[in-house]
């Protein structure tokens, strides 16, 4: 009887000895997963603190019209955006947005902030940049020089050639078919210029010069 008593006895020991390892060994295993849990924060906080935050740089715009710009910009800025006239004699419409980028400010890749503001220099379409913005499109017309006066010439007064009229060619007067009058005063100056006797028709015949009348003057 005593020798199983003492058997029965050393199994009890035996099983409270097992359960109370086990039991330990339970707590030691929950510690050190309290203390891994617990340190997990610490680490994840020394990490971030080692690991600067990205900093936001400008995109280029360069060569992007108004409104594909603007959007670029809203990405790394909430800062309004700037639009102006790429030439300084050129208005800017109410209405740019399909304008090109010649000139922005910040450049490309320079950092911003949300605060950054961006300033933009446009042309119109089909325009070329100018080589720096704010140059005059129209060439400026620059004045001629005053030319220098000229001394007074005195003047020579000359004479004006009279224009000689052209000489009319002398014509013989028309010839007349009709004899010339010839008047007799009687028969004797008739017989002196030996005109007579005088027939009717003759010159010099009238007649008072043909007494007998039969058509010859001055036959007697």
């Amino acid at each position: 009887m005593f020798h199983r008593r003492g058997f029965a006895l050393a199994g009890v020991i035996g099983a409270v000895v097992l359960l109370g390892a086990g039991c330990e060994d339970t707590g030691a295993t929950k510690a050190g997963s309290s203390n891994k849990t617990s340190a997990s924060p610490s680490t994840d906080a020394s990490a971030s603190a080692a690991a600067p935050p990205s900093q936001a740089v400008m995109p280029k715009l360069v060569g992007e019209r108004l409104l594909d710009a603007t959007v670029l910009v809203k990405k790394v800025t909430s800062a309004p955006v700037e639009p102006a006239s790429a030439y300084r004699d050129v208005t800017l419409p109410a209405d740019p947005t399909a304008w090109t980028v010649c000139f922005q400010t910040p450049a490309a890749d320079s950092p911003v902030t949300p605060a950054t503001a961006v300033e933009l220099s446009l042309v119109a379409p089909g325009t070329d940049c100018p080589e720096r913005a704010g140059a005059a499109r129209q060439a400026s017309k620059a004045p001629a020089p005053a030319a220098s006066p000229t001394p007074a010439r005195t003047a020579v007064p000359v004479s004006t050639p009279v224009p000689q009229k052209p000489k009319q060619p002398q014509t013989p007067p028309p010839a007349n078919d009709e004899p010339e009058p010839v008047f007799f005063k009687n028969c004797d100056a008739a017989k002196a210029a030996g005109k007579a006797p005088i027939r009717r028709g003759q010159p010099g015949y009238r007649d008072a010069l043909d007494r007998d009348k039969d058509g010859i003057a001055c036959d007697k």
